[in-house]
This record gives structure tokens, sequence and C-alpha cells, in this order.
């Protein structure tokens, strides 16, 4: 019964103290984890963002040059959406 007694302190301290720091400690350094991207993903991500302008300047590119051989094709095409 002496060792029972001689770590219930400890452990009720450990309990009360040790281990609510811990968890806290735990779950904050999670989320600042989670809060920052990857080096892979910073990477993947200016990928993407490189892909997107340059099918922005092709889109733009084939309008210029729609609006060079078929002006009306705007027109035409809203006309079309709003007709089915």
């Amino acid at each position: 019964m002496e060792f029972l007694e001689f770590m219930f302190v400890p452990t009720i301290l450990f309990l009360t103290v040790v281990c609510p720091i811990w968890l806290i400690m735990h779950y904050r350094s999670l989320r600042r984890s989670s809060r920052n991207l990857s080096t892979e993903d910073r990477h993947t991500l200016e990928e993407m963002l490189v892909t997107v302008d340059k099918l922005t300047d092709r889109i733009h590119s084939l309008e210029a040059i729609l609006d060079a051989d078929h002006p009306g094709w705007r027109t035409e095409q809203a006309q079309e959406k709003s007709g089915e």
C-alpha cells in the first residue's frame, strides 16, 4: 500500500499540471503547422498559377483572332444561348 500512496501525489500532479500543458502545446503546434503550406504545395500552386496565366493569354489571343475573322461571333453566341 505504501507504493500506491507514494505514487498518488506524482500521478495527480501529472494529470493536473503536465498533461494539460502537454496537450495544449501539442494542438497549438498542429494548428501552426497546418496553417502554412509545405514547399511542395507552394511549388504546385505556383505552377498552377503560371498555367492559368498561359491559358488566359491563349483565350485572349483566340478572342482577338475571332474578333478579326468573324466580328459578330460574340452576339451570335449570346443569341444562341438565349434561344436554347
